[in-house]
């Protein structure tokens, strides 16, 4: 696919990002688009490599037919590209910005040199449709008279509910939250995904008929009941949204905050007002430290720096990640890799250096009615007799850090206890909603769960594969059979 010597003629060229000390001053989206030629030359990259890791398990978990559309780029067949792109993914303006890009990972190329620009060149076939205009709304022809609800409006509920409307059943969406987008609305900032490419998806879908209903909460403004007495089956797709807490003493001081509460009340608060200066938590003029990293973690670094916080560190627990692949983490599979990432980026900007602080285990929180300071320990990581990795604290290590904001940002565990205890839906050991996947069905009949709140926390790309596999099943509920890919 693509041009036959491409790899060899074109260097690997990225979507850049903005200057960081310009783009510190706001929360535009960061992301500098290459002009046509040079992205038809990074779709001629690839390679033709006969087996095409980029779409195997190792790589795209929606199989999009990359090396297809990359071929379509390169001869300049955009509106062909982006019906083959469409044939996979529902929402590519999502995943093209904020996924880490696993098919890049596997890409054959990757073996032994800088991979095919995958990502961007999905982003720009969107992207393309859109500003040309055949990104448009497409209502199925016949209704089948079937009724179906959609609790969360995140990237599995949005996804499964733009294939359901598809295949021309009547889709409810319910969101608690003032506006749909589940967490690509409210949990990633603006910065890394503009609002605007969220509600120019979800008016797509409006106009092919989904209805959203937000501002109620299943569970506690309507019940299961209700929701079984109107519509023909439910989809749960909640997400995971209890955040993992840190038990250690002097959590209960003030000025210690769950990262998405931070986060959230940020991106809201903009959203009404257009400046984030009234946001609940605040980062202006603190000490800020950020304990778990991931992209949760960089969020809180870039929005703190968008407060102008007066410090800033980052706890890591784990090692510092190697730069090249270990024999840990073989090609094809996705490595744990050290990135410097937007946020990192912006902090060297403005402190002169990374805000990582690796192996570090917080021990106390201290302060008089209000978080003062962090007390630590650093630690080091060696195997048993098993070959497991233990943690053990480093002898005379402790160190103390001026602190007026501490953000958690360590992941989640599991969806919460309303929508649960309402539908009464059995759920696994680890909190997530137990329905076996490639079915989807809960043990509650008509109801089935996909997303983070069935697999537990997990990728924007996984989740859009959970709502098309569990709109699929759901279909094949209702309907005896199914079309839908």
């Amino acid at each position: 696919m693509g041009k036959p010597t491409g790899f060899m003629d074109y260097k690997r060229q990225t979507v850049p990002y903005a200057d960081a000390q310009r783009r510190l001053n706001d929360y535009n989206e960061f992301l500098v688009p290459l002009g046509d030629g040079e992205r038809r030359d990074q779709g001629a990259r690839c390679m033709d490599c006969g087996v095409p890791f980029c779409h195997s398990s190792f790589g795209c978990p929606v199989d999009n037919l990359i090396p297809e559309w990359n071929d379509l780029v390169y001869r300049g067949k955009d509106q062909d590209a982006f019906k083959r792109l469409m044939k996979t993914n529902n929402f590519p303006e999502f995943t093209g910005r904020v996924c880490p890009a696993p098919c890049e990972t596997a890409c054959v190329l990757e073996i032994n040199e800088p991979a095919v620009t995958i990502k961007n060149n999905e982003l720009f076939i969107i992207e393309k449709a859109f500003t040309e205009g055949y990104a448009v709304a497409n209502p199925p022809v016949v209704r089948t008279g079937k009724r179906v609800a959609v609790v969360g409006s995140g990237p599995a509920g949005l996804a499964a509910a733009d294939q359901l409307n598809q295949a021309g059943h009547r889709v409810v969406v319910y969101e608690r939250a003032d506006r749909p987008g589940g967490l690509l609305m409210y949990g990633i900032p603006n910065m890394k995904l503009d609002k605007k490419v969220v509600l120019r998806r979800i008016g797509l879908m409006e106009e092919e008929g989904v209805e959203f209903r937000t501002g109620i909460e299943v569970g506690v403004d309507i019940t299961a009941e209700q929701l079984e007495t109107e519509f023909d089956a439910v989809l749960l797709a909640c997400g995971s949204t209890v955040p993992r807490d840190l038990q250690v003493p002097g959590r209960e001081l003030d000025g210690i905050h769950f990262a998405m509460d931070f986060l959230s009340g940020n991106t809201k608060t903009l959203m009404s007002t257009g400046n984030s200066d009234k946001a609940p938590v605040h980062a202006g003029g603190k000490h800020v430290i950020v304990i778990g990293g991931g992209d949760t973690g960089c969020d809180c670094i870039g929005t703190s720096l968008r407060h102008n916080c007066e410090g800033l560190a980052n706890f890591e627990l784990l090692p510092k990640p190697s730069t090249e692949r270990t024999d840990e983490f073989p090609w094809p599979m996705y490595p744990k890799l050290l990135k410097v990432d937007y946020g990192h980026e912006e902090a060297i900007e403005r402190f002169g250096k990374d805000p990582r602080e690796y192996n570090i285990l917080t021990k106390e929180f201290i302060g008089d009615g209000r978080v003062e300071a962090v007390k630590t320990v650093r630690v080091e990581w060696r195997k048993d007799e098993n070959g497991r990795y233990q943690m053990h604290e480093v002898p005379g290590s402790g160190e103390i850090f001026k602190a007026d904001l501490v953000l958690l940002a360590m992941g989640f565990v599991g969806a919460e206890k309303p929508v649960l205890d309402s539908f009464g839906v059995a759920t696994s050991p680890t909190g997530a909603v137990a329905a076996e996947y490639g079915r989807f069905a809960t043990s509650r009949k008509g109801v089935f769960s996909a997303g983070d709140m069935r697999r537990g926390q997990s990728l924007v790309v996984w989740a859009i594969n959970e709502g098309r596999g569990a709109a699929r099943e759901l279909d094949r509920y209702l309907m005896g059979r199914t079309y839908l890919p």
